[in-house]
C-alpha cells in the first residue's frame, strides 16, 4: 500500500485524497518511510521536520475533510520547498554555512500559494549554494545524488527536487531557474522542469530587484505533465508587488489538451551549428527524440538565430556578475567571504568593475537575441536544444573542467546550452530524451514564444503520450556499490 501511494502521481493523489480513499495521515507515513529508507544516501531532503510534528498535522487535515473542509489540490500532501525559498519557521539556508541556522520568518510568495492549496512542508529540498552552479553540493548539507545512479550528480541547482521527484520521496516539486536550474537536473533525473515566461511565477522580496533583474524565476518540476500543469497554475498569477508579473491567467488543467503534432513544426538549434562542445551521445540521444516525433507528424529542420553566440555568452556573463552584485556585504565582510566557495567570489568578483557601458551593451545584447529568437517563431512553433552538454557526472567533481577535448574557462561554461532561454525571458520545458548506454538520463529543452506557456506545455502533453522514457523509473540503492 505504502509503494502505491507514492508510486501515483500528485494528480492522482490529490483526488484520492479528497474522495477519502487514502488518508492523509496513510500518505504522510507511506512517503516518511520512504524517505527515512532511501533519503540517507541520496540526500534530497533537508531540514526536515520531525515525524510526530507532520503526522500532526495529517491528522487535523483528515479532520478538516470529515468537516467538510477542503483547503485545495494539495491538501494534505508532504511537500518540500527548495532551500532558495522562505517558508515560515523552516531553516532557510540558501545552502550556505552563513545561514546555516536561519530560520524563515515569513513564506516567499510561490510558498505562500503553495501552502494556501493545503501542502504539508516536510522540509526543505538541497540546493547548490546560493543556487550557484549545476551541480547540488553544499557545506552545510552536502551532495544531493542521482537518482538513476548514485555515483553522479543529480544536477542542480533544484537537484533536491529533481531527486526528490525521481526517487518518489515527493509527489510534486518546486524549484528555481537562473541558468538551467529547473531544466538541468530535470535531464538528469528523466523528470519534468518548466521554466515559465518571465513575469508568470513573481517572487518578489525586499532584496530583489523589481525591474532590472529578470534573469532568474521560479517554476514547478513534476513526474508527468499534469502535475507540472497543476502546481504551475498554483504558483503562477499577477501580484502587484511584482509589477513585471504577467496578468493573464493560466488556466486550469481541464483546459489544457494535447497539442496535435501534426501542426507541429519544430526548430532543431542543436550545438548552434557546432559552437556548443557536447559529449558525443548527447545530440543524438536528443535527436532520436525528436524523430519520434516526426512519426506522428511533427515538422522537425535544423535552424540557427541570427546572432554571434560568443556575443551571448559576454552577454551572459555581464549580466550573471552584475545580478552578483547584491552579495557584496558577504564578500566585503571576512568573516563570512571566507565561507563562500571559490567560485561565488569570482562571480562577486565580477561585479565589482561592471561598468555602465558593459551593462548596457549586454542589454542591447539580450534585447537582440530575443529578437533573433522572435524572428525563428515566425517559421517554427518550438525551438529545441538538448537540456544539457554532457550526461550527468560523477558526484564527486564539482563541475567537468573538458567535454569533447574542449577545456570549459569557467565553473558554468558546461551549461552554456540553457542561457538562450533565460536572456530571451521565454517558457521553456525539459523532457525526457532517454538514456545512453550506460544508462545516465538526458533531457531536451523546448523553447516557446514569450507568453505561450500553455501552448509549450500542451506540447509537453503531446511528447509525454508518443515517448516512453516517462515511465522508465529508477531502481534505488540504500548505500553505494
Amino acid at each position: 500500500m505504502a509503494d502505491e501511494i507514492t508510486s501515483i502521481s500528485a494528480s492522482r493523489l490529490s483526488q484520492a485524497i479528497k474522495s477519502r480513499n487514502v488518508s492523509c495521515v496513510e500518505v504522510m507515513q507511506a512517503y516518511l518511510e520512504r524517505i527515512h529508507r532511501y533519503n540517507p544516501l541520496y540526500n534530497a531532503i533537508v531540514s526536515q521536520v520531525d515525524d510526530s510534528e507532520l503526522l500532526r498535522q495529517a491528522e487535523a487535515a483528515d479532520k478538516a475533510l470529515l468537516k467538510g473542509e477542503y483547503w485545495g489540490w494539495m491538501h494534505g500532501m508532504p511537500h518540500a520547498i527548495k532551500d532558495l525559498a522562505d517558508a515560515q519557521g523552516l531553516v532557510s539556508t540558501y545552502g550556505s554555512p552563513i545561514f546555516a541556522e536561519n530560520v524563515a520568518i515569513a513564506d516567499s510568495l510561490p510558498v505562500a500559494r503553495i501552502r494556501a492549496q493545503g501542502a504539508i512542508f516536510i522540509g526543505k529540498t538541497n540546493t547548490s549554494e546560493f543556487g550557484a552552479g549545476s551541480q547540488t553540493y553544499n557545506a552545510v548539507y552536502g551532495t544531493t545524488r542521482n537518482a538513476y545512479n548514485p555515483h553522479l550528480t543529480a544536477g542542480g541547482s533544484s537537484g533536491g527536487a529533481a531527486v526528490g521527484l525521481a526517487a518518489e520521496l515527493l509527489p510534486i516539486a518546486d524549484g528555481s531557474d537562473m541558468m538551467g536550474s529547473l531544466r538541468n537536473p530535470a535531464g538528469f533525473n528523466n523528470v519534468i522542469g518548466f521554466r515559465p515566461s518571465q513575469g508568470r511565477v513573481p517572487s518578489p522580496s525586499n532584496e530583489t530587484s523589481l525591474f532590472y533583474d529578470q534573469l532568474a524565476t521560479d517554476g514547478p518540476m513534476g513526474r508527468n505533465t499534469e502535475d507540472t500543469i497543476r502546481l504551475l497554475g498554483t504558483m503562477a498569477g499577477y501580484d502587484s508587488r511584482a509589477p513585471l508579473s504577467l496578468r493573464d491567467k493560466i488556466p486550469a488543467h481541464e483546459a489544457f489538451s494535447p497539442a496535435a503534432l501534426e501542426n507541429v513544426r519544430i526548430g532543431w538549434m542543436g550545438d548552434y551549428q557546432g559552437y556548443l562542445p557536447m559529449e558525443p551521445g548527447v545530440a543524438s540521444l536528443c535527436e532520436s527524440a525528436l524523430k519520434q516525433l516526426t512519426q506522428h507528424g511533427a515538422t522537425l529542420e535544423s535552424c540557427m538565430p541570427n546572432f554571434e553566440m560568443t556575443r551571448l555568452w559576454q552577454t551572459w556573463l555581464t549580466l550573471r556578475h552584475w545580478s552578483w552584485r547584491v552579495a557584496t556585504p558577504l564578500y566585503d565582510n571576512a568573516q563570512t567571504k571566507q565561507l563562500l566557495k571559490p567560485e561565488l567570489q569570482w562571480e562577486i568578483e565580477g561585479s565589482l568593475d561592471t561598468t555602465a557601458a558593459r551593462i548596457a551593451a549586454a542589454d542591447k545584447g539580450r534585447s537582440d537575441w530575443y529578437r533573433a529568437l522572435d524572428d525563428l517563431f515566425g517559421r517554427y512553433n518550438l525551438l529545441a536544444l538538448p537540456t544539457a552538454q554532457t550526461f550527468p557526472f560523477s558526484a564527486d567533481i564539482h563541475w567537468p573542467e573538458s567535454i569533447d577535448d574542449k577545456a570549459m574557462d569557467t565553473y558554468h561554461r558546461w551549461m552554456e546550452v540553457t542561457i538562450g532561454g533565460t536572456l530571451a525571458g521565454l517558457p521553456v520545458v525539459s523532457l525526457p530524451a532517454g538514456f545512453d548506454g550506460d544508462g545516465r538520463p538526458m533531457g531536451i529543452q523546448f523553447i516557446g514564444p514569450m507568453g505561450a506557456d500553455q501552448k509549450v506545455l500542451e506540447f509537453a502533453m503531446a511528447y509525454e503520450a508518443v515517448t516512453p522514457h516517462l515511465r522508465q523509473r529508477p531502481k534505488l540503492a540504500e548505500n553505494l556499490d
